[in-house]
């Protein structure tokens, strides 16, 4: 209890120091024989536990650690403000090689340090040229995350789903008997900042992943959209087949999406292996009566397709930090994948897969799930949303995503197409102009 007492007192502390008056610097002061660690961190789910395991390598070691979580959507404009700051954060996150290259020039050159050597793959290294830039720390799945109960009500169980068109038949079976079965198909596939990235990043993940897979390709300055009549059927089916109307999913929020999966009235809920423990335990739903499948929308060999599995997280270190503030961050990394405590709190309190020589087996159903799949010879969905060319171009088709759901049209669509062809044109050019 004490050292329960004690963490809870110093995560408070950091957070009061975070806030003061200096403007939002990284927090306790630290000599610079010892350095000091600031973490932004990209995951809102997985704060508290960030914060905890932060206080106790601080109990621990005596190094002070301050995490700061941005808010959800909002991590490359926090990334800018805080990096310009003299107290700058000396642990961050890029998303892919896209995200790197606004950052290249900040980032540490990992290759020789201990956390670098303790990856499995060298798969998992962000690379310049022969520069380490970044090192994924999480391999994460997402998918349709189902109430197997609901569904068992409804008649069905998830092995009657194993294509889209299977997914289209329950789905509007529910729909035409929701009345008497007290729930819908689908949650709400919200629009607003907090639940958007879901569909305009995650679900256009899949007409980009079979397109590249037709073309044998890893990335493209001119996406051609083969599979865009895909994306409209599977975003027709989740909004068409949801527990509101489709003219107010501008307002829905992510925390909506999963209030309704938790409280039972809605059966299929897409999101990742991260959000376990947002729904299941005390006073959620029971492990047993939830799995997660695949995103079918009708392409390619859908028998033997499994979960979308990949990364976007690439921790990267503040080259501009001091060399005390520097050491003290790989030490921390290096804990966090090599300890019993960081290793385990990974695993078990974040739902985390690690991809490091001393990674803990998981607890998260979800990450069992994918291994199941795979070990039953389903082929992983890529994670190619890592390409696009940039948020802009995620917020172009966002929009015009919401806007389509209010009015059904073909030229609401038409925009939809645009923003994702068109838009993909533009925004890469002026990414890579000069």
């Amino acid at each position: 209890m004490k050292k329960k007492l004690f963490v809870l007192a110093l995560i408070a502390a950091m957070t009061c120091m975070m806030f003061a008056s200096c403007g939002g610097g990284s927090g306790e002061e630290a000599s610079d024989e010892t350095g000091k660690v600031y973490y932004l961190n990209f995951k809102p789910e997985q704060d508290e536990q960030w914060q905890t395991l932060a206080a106790e390598y601080t109990e621990e070691t005596g190094v002070p650690v301050t995490v700061v979580t941005a808010a959800s959507g909002e991590y490359e404009t926090t990334l800018m403000s805080e990096m310009g700051k003299d107290d700058a954060p000396t642990l961050f996150q890029v998303n892919g090689p896209v995200g790197l290259a606004n950052w290249k020039d900040s980032c540490y050159d990992l290759s020789g340090t201990d956390v670098y050597g303790q990856l499995t793959s060298d798969a998992y290294a962000l690379k310049d040229g022969d520069k380490v830039d970044g090192i994924a720390y999480v391999i994460e799945s997402y998918g349709i995350i189902t109430n197997k109960a609901l569904l068992e009500k409804a008649g069905y169980t998830v092995d009657d789903i194993k294509s889209f068109d299977d997914l289209k038949k329950v789905a509007e079976d529910i729909t035409a008997r929701s009345d008497e079965l007290g729930f819908s198909a689908f949650t709400s596939a919200g629009m607003d900042g907090s639940s958007d990235w879901r569909f305009k990043t995650h679900l256009a993940n899949l007409p980009i992943y079979f397109e590249y897979q037709d073309d044998g390709i890893e990335s493209t300055d001119a996406i051609k959209g083969t599979y865009l009549d895909n994306y409209k059927a599977i975003w027709d089916l989740y909004i068409n087949n949801s527990t509101c109307d489709p003219k107010e999913l501008a307002n829905k929020t992510g925390d909506d999406a999963r209030n309704e999966f938790t409280s039972g009235e809605a059966v299929f809920y897409q999101n990742g292996s991260w959000e376990w423990g947002g729904v299941v335990g005390d006073g959620l739903l029971a492990e047993d009566d939830v799995t997660m499948i695949p995103i079918y929308i009708g392409a390619g060999d859908e028998a033997n397709q499994g979960l979308c599995t990949g990364t976007e997280n690439f921790w990267c270190v503040n080259s501009n930090a001091s060399e005390a503030d520097i050491q003290a961050t790989l030490d921390f990394m290096n804990w966090c994948v090599t300890s019993e405590r960081g290793t385990e709190a990974m695993a078990n309190e974040m739902g985390f897969t690690i991809p490091f020589k001393a990674a803990v087996e998981s607890s998260n159903g979800f990450v069992k799930q994918d291994v199941a799949n795979t070990e039953a010879g389903l082929t992983p969905v890529s994670w190619n949303f890592t390409t696009m060319p940039s948020e802009e171009w995620k917020n172009g088709l966002g929009e015009a995503l919401t806007a389509y759901a209010a009015d059904q049209t073909d030229a609401n669509w038409d925009a939809v197409k645009a923003a994702f062809v068109d838009g993909w044109a533009s925004e890469y050019a002026l990414a890579n102009e000069g």
